[in-house]
This record gives C-alpha cells, structure tokens and sequence, in this order.
C-alpha cells in the first residue's frame, strides 16, 4: 500500500465528497466522515489494513466548484497538515454551464479551472507525501453529449494537471463508462451526477486501487 502507517489523509471536493459529513471537520463518531465514497475507502483500509490506523477526513463541501475550494484551501486543507491529500472537483465548475446557462458570472472556464486547479496543486504538493486527483464525471454514455464533452474535456485538464504535480490520477469517469456498459445511468446516479451506493462505491473501488489496496 502507498499510504504509509498512521497516514492522515484529507478528501476535498464537492457534493460526491460531501454526503453529509460533519461541520466544521469531517471525522468522528455517528457517520461524521459522512456516507460517500469517503466512508467506505475508510472501512475497507480499516478492515484490511487496521493495524495501520490510517486517518481519514473529509472536507468536501456540496456546490463547490475550484474558485470555491480557493478560497477555503489554507482552512480545509493546509491547516488540516495531511499526509496525503485527495481532490475530486470540477462536476458544479461545468454542471453551471448547463443548468444556469445565462449566469455566465458564476461559470468557471477551462482556462480558469485549469490555472487554478494548478496553483492550488503545485504549492500543495511539496508539502505532502502523496497527492491524489480524480477526474469529474458525468454518467452520461452519449460522449457526443454536449455536457457530457465537456466534463471529458475537464477531466483531461485533470489529467494534464495530475502529470504537473507529481499526483496519482484516477481517471473515474472511465470506471463509470465501463459500468456503464452493463447498467443505465439511472440506477446508478438519479441525476447523472450524485451516485447512490453502487456509484460511491465504484469511485471507492478505484481510490483503493490506486493506492495499491486490490479490490
């Protein structure tokens, strides 16, 4: 396994993050690391490695989008001194393009995102053991699908981002493509976007394998 013992890693992202984990920190008793994909990485290194006590926390917040993990990056992150730091974000910077097409002041630009996504990763970096990016997805098999092109599009900013930063890049919309291939997108994520169990359990799935725990 990558992670070293008694790691503590800190998750940041948006909704999929999020699942209803608790303020202001996301860790502690009666589901406070909430009931995402967060929750079930935390119980299987538990069960398969619990003499490692790895740490997990988890800091995503519904909404956000890059601009808005900027802004809380020193709170959420850096003051939380992670060994290893895991970032999935990018569904609400394209998801605001389409569902609030004229509020063009809100919507976050693949230039922008990129540039962000960038600076917050590359002053990151040298300060943590490991750094991990996962790529946004949207459970739609059309690729011709307008939205569907562009979280291709920021997912490959991801991607291109991950190789700048020295980061483990999980490419997850190829993981929901090939389940995707046996199931419709409606019995995975009612909107496309919010997995339910079968989904956090796919973007699971492919964090511990790529932190080399084979599930």
């Amino acid at each position: 396994m990558k992670l070293a013992p008694h790691s503590k890693i800190v998750f940041i992202g948006d909704s999929i993050t999020d699942c209803e984990r608790t303020r202001p920190i996301g860790e502690g008793l009666f589901d406070g690391i909430g009931k995402s994909y967060v929750s079930l990485v935390e119980g299987f290194l538990t069960a398969i490695h619990p003499a490692d006590a790895i740490r997990l926390v988890n800091m995503g917040t519904s909404g956000d989008t890059v601009l808005d993990l900027k802004k809380r990056w020193k709170t959420d992150a850096l003051d939380l001194k992670p060994d290893w730091l895991s970032i999935m974000i990018g569904v609400n910077d394209v998801w605001r393009q389409f569902d609030l097409p004229r509020q063009k002041e809100i919507h976050v630009s693949p230039k922008v995102y990129e540039k962000t996504l960038l600076e917050l990763t590359s002053t990151t970096r040298p300060k943590l053991k490991g750094l991990i990016i996962m790529a946004p997805f949207y459970l739609e098999p059309n690729r011709e699908d307008p939205m569907r092109k562009r979280m291709d599009q920021y997912g490959a900013i991801c991607k291109k981002v991950a190789r700048k930063s020295d980061a483990i890049f999980i490419d997850t919309q190829a993981v929901f493509d090939d389940l995707l291939t046996h199931m419709h997108a409606n019995a995975i994520a009612w909107d496309r976007v919010h997995p339910n169990t079968i989904g956090h359990s796919v973007i699971a799935r492919a964090f511990l394998n790529a932190i080399d725990v084979p599930m």
